[in-house]
């Protein structure tokens, strides 16, 4: 059973047995039905499984929720707040009369929820976004208008609030064409600089043709119209999603809804394989256009499709062509994926000519997800006594592993975090490397298993993390695998974006004083596991017609604690060197910056057998990084963007003075043409890096990056044993100041180590 840890775009499986449902679905008797609300408006209805749906959701996060908490007044409340945020998150659109004609469902969907015997009353769902959609229509009208009328003269000293997230709604109309007319006029200030400013050189060029000046209000009438259909052109299903989600978060931030796309999707990212195309598709005014292609993928075999190509019919094996132009993207792609060996047929209107329309037939295979895998750098550069230290890196994006969902047709050729990372640190310790990075930055997580098998590849045995369930039973998770594949130095990247699974591993290998942790301030924190519930056991067809897959819920069960006791929720993991960065000072990331977290806690520590492999040398080591970075200059220009980055957040607002916004523009290109020269300027680091996948892993020698330098292939490589390397005097890599300085953290640590004789110890 696989267990999936991640942030809140990310869920997990855990099957309920049928006998649960059973005894849920017979047992469940609610309190006295209030009366019915007002019918929904003519026009959008609920499908004909959404009432069914809807109360086993509700049911579900009733009894099985960590909190143990029935869906009672209080979180009606929190329900009721959530969706209208969800909907209108600048409070823009709402008026205070529209939510004051709405207050009787704000104390009363518990009841509408669950007081109709097996079925949820969902009036206020589609009341609320009725009301919704003919506000954003009004504001629609009123933006199109101003676009037709007004002048759009910048030169006043006017601001507009960005960030309205805790503003009041407008009273009326009135105050509300206020608020419209201040973001049709931000819009139009910024396509307008995008359009007038050139810069060179870090100097910029002001100056607006005619024919760019015209171009603004379409670009702009363009954008508006995409938004009015993407908004008020939901339907049952979407309005059901976001309804069920703002009661799921309700109880925590990371519990939710998915609907049966949803739910395939997110098996798809845990694969890190899928079968379709091999094309990435983004929306664009409408239409479904080729953002990229992937190697090997039928569409990049056909050579048929470029990027900017606009995807505007697709038809399954001998059945006629679908129009998707203006569909959502979400649903294009469900048309063009399908089972390994299947046909489609996609109708393009290609980039070069939009007159055009070619039909191009492929064959669904196999897509594997290369970019989201583990990957490995070599980096050879001088160490503090002088001479040349081998040092990897590997970068961890997830911790992926095979899930199967009910909705699922196929089955991609599994891929394991802990496989894929242990032939990484083989080649590595092939190449003699002499201390290892895990860069776990901006990592969600994913597997728990994964997580756990992942830590034991740097310890013998041991518990790695502890889990309790809402009754107060704690489980012990153990390494598995009684093998230490890697016993040298060892330092663990985060960030604040590294979060659930990320911080299991990093939590484990920092109480064992295993590894150094060094990032930022503090991890996400989210501490807690879901499970994935698919709602089918629950949810019979209403209808011989209402034959959807209902989708499932996927509920916060557990939270997670460290070996040392403490949970990693809310406050996450503090690494042993904190360095700065701009994320540390960001009040919207973070566990905290969600609404309705679980808090934090402690609970008994479990023994283990510290290693104590940090704790003698972090003294020494702090003292040289905060000394390396006090002088250094990138780190001085890190510290001049938190200064920048604070005032940003604090002031919460933006110019309406062109001659202003210009002014800054010219100030920010000034500084960062700056920042180029003195870099450019400085003498090139004695480093090479080498470039190291998991399928090239097994190859002789090292295998250059083909993506900064010419190079052989892999298969010249194979067979000639050649070695080449990435010079960085030729070809620097992105600049990465963290990366840079953790660098210099590992080799300190090396040399320490060596010194007091810890390696030939172990």
């Amino acid at each position: 059973m696989a267990h999936i840890v991640m942030r809140s775009n990310r869920f997990l499986i855990l099957a309920l047995a049928f006998t649960a449902a059973l005894a849920l679905g017979a047992g469940c008797q609610s309190a006295k039905t209030p009366p019915p609300a007002a019918p929904p408006a003519a026009g959008l209805k609920p499908s004909p499984n959404d009432a069914s749906i809807a109360y086993y959701t509700a049911r579900l996060l009733e009894e099985f929720h960590y909190r143990q908490h029935p869906l009672d007044r209080e979180l009606s409340e929190k329900f009721f707040d959530g969706y209208i945020d969800t909907l209108d998150p600048r409070h823009e659109n709402f008026f205070q009369s529209d939510l004051a004609e709405f207050a009787g469902f704000r104390t009363n969907l518990d009841k509408l929820t669950l007081g109709g015997h097996g079925k949820t009353d969902l009036t206020p769902a589609f009341l609320v976004y009725d009301r919704f959609s003919r506000r954003f229509q009004q504001h629609n009208a009123y933006a199109n208008e101003l676009l037709r009328q007004d002048r759009f003269k910048f030169t006043a000293d006017e601001k507009i609030q960005i960030d309205r997230r805790h503003a009041p709604f407008p009273k009326d109309l009135s105050e509300a064409q206020q608020l419209w007319r201040q973001h049709v006029r931000y819009d139009y200030l910024q396509e307008k600089l995008a359009r007038e400013i050139t810069e060179t050189n870090g100097a910029l060029r002001v100056y607006l043709s005619a024919t760019n000046a015209a171009e603004i209000t379409p670009t702009l009438a363009r954008h508006y119209r995409w938004n009015l259909r993407m908004m008020t052109n939901l339907d049952s299903d979407a309005v059901l999603q976001i309804y069920l989600n703002a009661l799921a978060h309700a109880y925590d931030p990371h519990s939710d809804y998915f609907s049966a796309p949803h739910a395939e999707t997110f098996s798809i990212g845990m694969n890190l394989g899928l079968f379709g195309i091999g094309a990435q598709l983004r929306e664009d005014d409408g239409y479904c256009t080729i953002k990229s292609l992937v190697a090997g993928g039928p569409a990049a075999k056909s050579k048929q499709f470029k990027e900017g190509d606009r995807v505007v019919a697709v038809a399954q094996s001998n059945s006629p062509p679908v129009d998707v132009v203006d569909m959502e993207l979400e649903k294009v792609v469900k048309q063009i994926r399908g089972a390994k060996g299947t046909e489609v047929r996609l109708t393009i209107s290609p980039a070069a000519d939009r007159a055009t329309r070619k039909v191009v037939t492929l064959i669904r295979d196999e897509i594997k997800l290369e970019d989201s895998e583990a990957r490995a750098k070599l980096v050879e550069m001088p160490d503090t006594l002088g001479g040349t230290n081998r040092i990897g890196i590997i970068e961890l994006p997830s911790f992926y592993a095979p899930v199967e969902l009910a909705a699922t047709s196929a089955h991609a050729t599994p891929k394991y975090t802990s496989a894929d990372v242990a032939k990484l640190i083989k080649k590595l310790k092939q190449e003699k490397i002499s201390g290892l990075i895990i860069d776990l930055r901006s990592n969600p997580g994913g597997s728990l298993e994964e997580a756990i098998r992942f830590t034991g590849l740097f310890i013998k045995d041991g518990p790695i993390v502890l889990d309790r369930n809402p009754a107060g039973h704690v489980e012990v998770k153990y390494d598995p695998d009684p093998a230490q594949l890697y016993a040298g130095p060892l330092v663990v990247m985060v960030n604040r974006f590294s979060a659930s699974a990320s911080e299991i591993a990093a939590a484990a290998l920092q109480d064992y004083g295993r590894a150094i942790v060094v990032g930022d301030m503090a991890t996400h924190g989210k501490g807690t596991v879901q499970n994935l519930n698919p709602l089918f056991p629950f949810v019979r067809g209403a209808t011989a017609t209402a034959t959807n897959d209902p989708g499932a819920i996927k509920i916060t069960i557990r939270k997670f604690y460290r070996v040392s006791g403490a949970s990693t929720q809310l406050k996450g993991v503090v690494p042993d060197i904190v360095l700065p960065d701009v994320l540390n000072y960001s009040d919207q990331i973070g566990e905290g910056a969600l609404k309705n977290p679980l808090p934090w806690d402690t609970i008994q520590p479990v023994n283990y057998a510290k290693l104590n492999l940090v704790q003698p040398y972090l003294a020494q080591l702090r003292t040289a990084t905060e000394t390396r970075i006090a002088t250094n200059q990138d780190f001085t220009y890190v510290r001049q963007d938190i200064e920048q980055f604070q005032k940003a957040q604090a002031d919460k607002t933006a110019t309406l003075n062109e001659h202003d916004a210009i002014k800054e523009r010219e100030r920010n290109a000034a500084r960062n043409k700056a920042r180029e020269t003195e870099r450019n300027a400085r003498q090139a680091a004695d480093v090479k890096i080498y470039e190291i996948s998991v399928k090239n892993a097994d190859l002789p020698g090292l295998v250059e990056s083909t993506n900064q330098v010419a190079t052989a292939t892999a298969a010249a490589h194979k067979k000639n044993n050649i070695e080449t390397a990435l010079d960085d005097k030729k070809s620097p890599p992105p600049f990465d100041p963290m990366l840079d300085e953790t660098k210099r953290i590992l080799l300190d640590y090396i040399s320490l180590l060596t010194k007091s004789n810890a390696l030939s110890r172990r």
